[in-house]
């Protein structure tokens, strides 16, 4: 893959993460109040059940097994942790303590697929963390216990999650958008008893609720899911989940232009450390990339 490739996937990929940025303002703007789980699940199992219907597909074989891990890893068991971690703790504290998840995926990437631990990765993921921590915290902050435990597992879930769909693939004979469907399903299902148990059914809807549970189902979740999977099958794993610190920036540059709310000095440095721990953690994946690139018509040139 040549560095002009590797950036559009990078662009490509950070489209997803820049949309489940979005997911807070909306949620309070047009969401009925305090029902996170549920809006989860209809921001999933909708999403999901229209493109299994148009792929027209089931799992085969050990594939059943491989949807339900990744489903509840990917979508279920991470969203409720999140939304667990975003009860507990006050502010943006559970998007820090999410910013250990590279840390987890260059863990798992040296044992599933012997990738060495990367120093200059861990220092970038360190100085994220700094970002992170300036764009979303508060003074004065009490920190829960089971909001940081409820944070990690949920960090933990995403991470091992992407590992293992970038290490399984998906079948051979079947598509992007039948597979995305078939994980939406899956943490649709695992969350609808939970959500239905801990807060019931909205008792009435309103036009903006509609509109808001629209948008988490057809752009939050079947669109940016299907762009996440797909930059998952080209770019390495810890590409992808350095990418997801885009989150934060987004939903803290919705906050500024939408709801007018002040940026202050401290979150846009904050903002500008998160993309350039982005920019140290690649700088060797595009050295790699561009002396592929250079050696090809040598190459070339060899075979001729």
């Amino acid at each position: 893959m040549t560095n002009k490739q590797l950036i559009l996937w990078m662009l490509v990929a950070m489209i997803a993460p820049t949309i489940w940025g979005s997911t807070y303002i909306v949620t309070t703007e047009l969401l009925p109040p305090d029902m996170p789980l549920i809006a989860s699940t209809l921001r999933a199992l909708p999403a999901g059940i229209l493109l299994v219907l148009i792929g027209r597909k089931l799992p085969k074989g050990i594939w059943w097994v491989r949807s339900i891990v990744l489903g509840i890893l990917n979508i279920g068991g991470f969203f409720y942790c999140l939304f667990v971690a975003a009860y507990l703790l006050p502010g943006g504290v559970a998007a820090l303590v999410m910013s250990c998840q590279p840390i987890i995926v260059m863990i798992l990437g040296a044992l599933l697929f012997k990738d060495p631990l990367n120093l200059r990765q861990f220092i970038a993921c360190a100085i994220a963390a700094v970002g992170v921590a300036m764009l979303v915290l508060e003074p004065n902050m009490n920190l829960p216990v089971q909001g940081v435990i409820a944070g990690l597992i949920g960090a933990a879930s995403m991470a091992t999650g992407i590992v293992l769909t970038k290490k399984w693939g998906k079948p051979a004979d079947v598509n992007l958008y039948t597979f995305t469907g078939w994980q939406l399903v899956v943490g649709g299902l695992f969350l609808l008893p939970i959500g239905l148990v801990q807060e019931g059914l909205p008792s009435n809807l309103t036009v903006d609720n509609i509109i808001g549970y629209s948008y988490l189902s057809i752009i939050g979740a079947l669109f940016a899911y299907i762009v996440w999977f797909k930059a998952i099958e080209k770019l390495p794993v810890v590409t992808v989940s350095f990418i997801s610190f885009a989150s934060p920036i987004s939903a803290t540059l919705l906050g500024y232009f939408i709801l007018s709310q002040r940026l202050t000095m401290s979150q846009t440095l904050g903002a500008v450390i998160i993309v350039l721990a982005i920019v140290i953690s690649q700088v060797q994946l595009f050295k790699k990339s561009s002396s592929n690139f250079n050696l090809e018509p040598s190459l070339n040139k060899k075979i001729s």
